[in-house]
């Protein structure tokens, strides 16, 4: 009941996954007052003129998701593991982000823990992450980020 009332209370392209799954896709992760702030690609707008870029510190988190249970696309940056298995890694909207400058804002990087670790030959291509959302602020050496996920599945893409 609390997962509907969420999706008809803010009008928003969440699409129920399974009995308690929300799958999501990136702009959901961003408040409303701040969507402005992405292209038509629904890619972070970025500026390429003078210094190296920053990453934005703009990128409030969505309080409401905090603890769903939630199904993502995304690509990942590794981060802890080792040659079989990644316990750690980011999860970003696109190829090259966070490798490339500058890392997405705080709202578009997810960082994953995925305790019984995630084959690494399943990581190179985009990907589902499904598991518990949570609105957490982590500042890491490659970025701050807004949302801390415990994984607890990876599947396939499939943008059907």
């Amino acid at each position: 009941m609390k997962k509907w009332l969420l999706l008809f209370c803010c009008w928003l392209p969440i699409i129920a996954h399974g009995s308690d799954v929300l799958t999501l896709d990136w702009l959901d992760l961003v408040p409303e007052k701040e969507r402005n702030q992405f292209n038509q690609n629904a890619m972070p707008a970025l500026d390429h003129q003078g210094d190296a870029a920053k990453q934005s510190r703009i990128g409030a988190v969505r309080p409401e998701l905090n603890g769903s249970t939630v199904k993502i696309p995304g690509f990942v940056i590794p981060l802890e593991g080792d040659d079989k298995a990644i316990t750690e890694f980011l999860l970003v909207p696109y190829f090259g982000a966070c490798i490339h400058v500058p890392p997405p804002p705080p709202n578009q990087i997810i960082y994953v823990k995925f305790a019984k670790g995630a084959p690494i030959q399943q990581l190179w291509d985009v990907v589902y992450v499904v598991g518990k959302l949570q609105t957490q602020h982590i500042s890491h050496e490659v970025a701050e980020v807004g949302y801390l996920l415990e994984g607890t599945a990876l599947e396939a893409y499939d943008d059907m």
